[in-house]
């Protein structure tokens, strides 16, 4: 049973509309691509929602946009500080600099460098500490709360899940629905977002999340319907590497998402040189996790209305020769 609290944390469908019609141009109507070549057997089609060609190369700036004119409507003006392994800290950072807000960010001392040099030059203060990713938010939690800053996390605040939702929104808009859809799943604002559309406007859609398999824990959690940590996250999948799931994720998880799957480093691997070789597309790790699920399960979706979202292109430059490897 759910929790009272939860209806704190859960996306407003109403508020859904109203985020993509507030949102920056730059980050709307991004393409629905078709790529035969991909389908199913017996007349399947796979639809790819491309989020890497805008300017921060993701789409996490829907989210945090939507979470800053909230913030701004109700007369709150503050510091803004997270967490993020690169791109959720471009987007705060973007939304940020967009309403004169200051902006701190913390990535682990491993962080992609490529992300961390943008988040620097969008304005933000980037403090790198910790082993990984959950290691820096609780150095970002510590120093909210020590300098009086609003603590941003992601995949905990609804606002960041509305924006997001802002996907479903399109995607049904450009093309048919799908029977399925396969949806990187980290701290879990994407899934929870588009999740919560798709169910009251395609409910015959299947919402399929994507951990990585040296990152388990959303998957293990949703397993067990309560949050389960590891020990560790181990992952190319920087984006999707969390190691201790939020508790409010997970439980608005329940009744939203039908399936939860994991993908090996090969298979994303595999997944990133295809959108290059095939489409010409630069995706990160995190980004073609979707896709490698997908491909990886096409055969047992004969006939069938396929989609993922490539959700980030911010390439570490050590995965760069991944690209064109045989």
């Amino acid at each position: 049973m759910a929790s009272p609290e939860i209806a704190l944390f859960r996306p407003r469908l109403e508020a859904v509309p109203q985020a993509h019609a507030a949102l920056d141009p730059l980050f709307r109507d991004s393409p629905l691509l078709e790529v035969p070549a991909w389908a199913p057997p017996a007349g399947g089609s796979v639809a790819l929602k491309v989020e890497t060609l805008n300017p921060i190369r993701c789409f996490k700036a829907r989210g945090a946009l939507w979470m800053v004119d909230e913030l701004l409507a109700a007369g709150k003006r503050t510091t803004l500080c997270c967490a993020s392994a690169g791109n959720f800290g471009q987007g705060l950072a973007w939304a940020a600099r967009a309403a004169g807000l200051r902006c701190a960010v913390f990535a682990a001392a491993t962080a992609n460098p490529l992300k961390v040099e943008r988040m620097r030059e969008l304005g933000a203060e980037v403090r790198l500490g910790g082993a990984d990713f959950d290691a820096a938010k609780d150095l970002a939690r510590a120093a909210a709360a020590a300098e009086g800053w609003l603590f941003v996390e992601d995949g905990r605040e609804r606002a960041i899940a509305e924006g997001a939702a802002t996907l479903a929104l399109e995607m049904l808009r450009q093309g048919p629905p799908p029977d399925a859809i396969f949806v990187p799943l980290g701290n879990g604002a994407l899934i929870l977002g588009m999740a919560t559309w798709l169910v009251a406007h395609s409910p015959e859609t299947r919402v399929i999340g994507v951990c990585a398999e040296g990152a388990p824990a959303m998957a293990h959690s949703f397993a067990a319907r309560e949050p389960r940590p590891t020990a560790a996250a181990a992952t190319i999948a920087d984006g999707i590497g969390v190691r201790i799931p939020v508790p409010e994720a997970v439980e608005l998880m329940d009744g939203l998402v039908d399936q939860v799957v994991l993908v090996g480093e090969d298979q994303i691997r595999s997944a990133m040189r295809q959108c290059f070789s095939t489409l010409g597309l630069v995706v990160e790790p995190a980004g073609a996790a979707g896709l490698a699920a997908l491909l990886a399960a096409r055969q047992n979706y004969a006939g069938a209305r396929l989609a993922t979202v490539l959700c980030g292109g911010n390439i570490s430059p050590a995965l760069l020769p991944d690209l064109i490897a045989a």
